[in-house]
């Protein structure tokens, strides 16, 4: 029997409910899944077949911590997605790299304390390199708000990202699209989020903000991009989830590339399939080692 553990934060130690449908059919596969916390302390990861991270949703307070944990999990036993991964893809200035192999990106500024930036022109968004949930992250549309905004995230020593706001999300809406083990699985569509020049945005006192998902069919291009875009990590990721914006001529540009714990919005079909699909390809990775 393949001993899986999902893995959560303290603040949700059930597991968010989307990560709890793959309970069922993990069990249903003959296996035995258990919910722990990352940096529970009293945990014997090496018991486990396969540690697979899910609603651990804090790790971005805890940066260095959890890539010491992730290390530690790898070494005595089998990690997903692993340690190379994770570790690439927890800090955004993956960004760069993507850009550098030809993927459409949202052009993004990466400034890093003492260095100097320049705003785009209209609204724009600031956010931090590491960081998750939409936390701290602000669209604003006044130079003396994102020079504030920037000089907040210096203080606090971190890595400022400066991006142009592209309107047509608020219209056509972001674009998940989600992978497992190199195929496309599923896709929604994610309504805008930030609130324009907001002082004190609510969501930044929580894990993260509530999204307002639908089910979408991607076109083609999309796929292609985030095939791309998914060309660009390292190898072995057991999920994924890449988000789409197109650009002000319609084109998709990536927004952002989740390997660490994603969202995958496995109840966004109601025949269950997508949690069917992982936890097979769950099952099948723990059975090989």
């Amino acid at each position: 029997m393949a001993r899986i553990a999902l893995v959560t934060c303290a603040a949700f130690p059930e597991l968010d409910i989307d990560d709890q449908l793959l309970l069922e059919p993990l069990r249903a596969l003959g296996a035995e899944p258990s919910v722990q916390v990352w940096n529970d302390p009293d945990v014997d990861w090496a018991q486990f077949d396969l540690v697979v991270i899910r609603s651990t949703w804090d790790y971005t307070w805890h940066h260095e911590q959890f890539l010491t944990w992730a290390a530690r999990v790898e070494a005595s036993g089998r990690l997903a997605n692993p340690l190379a991964v994770i570790s690439w893809s927890a800090d955004k200035s993956y960004l760069r790299d993507l850009e550098a192999a030809g993927v459409p990106v949202v052009p993004t500024q990466f400034v890093a304390p003492g260095q100097a930036w320049v705003l785009p022109a209209g609204e724009f968004v600031i956010k931090p390199s590491i960081s998750a949930g939409s936390r701290d992250t602000v669209r604003l549309s006044r130079a003396s708000a994102g020079d504030q905004a920037v000089l907040a995230l210096h203080r606090q020593g971190r890595v400022a990202m400066i991006q142009p706001y592209l309107s047509r999300v608020d219209v056509d809406a972001e674009t998940a699209l989600v992978f497992f083990a190199g195929a496309l699985s599923h896709a929604v569509s994610k309504a805008a989020l930030l609130p324009l020049d907001a002082e004190s945005p609510a969501f930044q006192r929580g894990l993260f903000l509530s999204e307002k998902i639908a089910r979408r069919e991607p076109r083609p291009e999309q796929i292609a991009v985030a095939s791309a875009a998914l060309q660009c990590a390292p190898a072995n990721w057991l999920y994924a989830r890449v988000d789409l914006i197109d650009d002000d001529s319609g084109q998709p540009v990536v927004l952002e590339l989740e390997l660490v714990e994603p969202s995958l919005f496995l109840g966004s079909r109601s025949t269950g399939e997508p949690a069917k699909a992982l936890a097979q390809l769950i099952v099948d990775r723990a059975r090989l080692g």
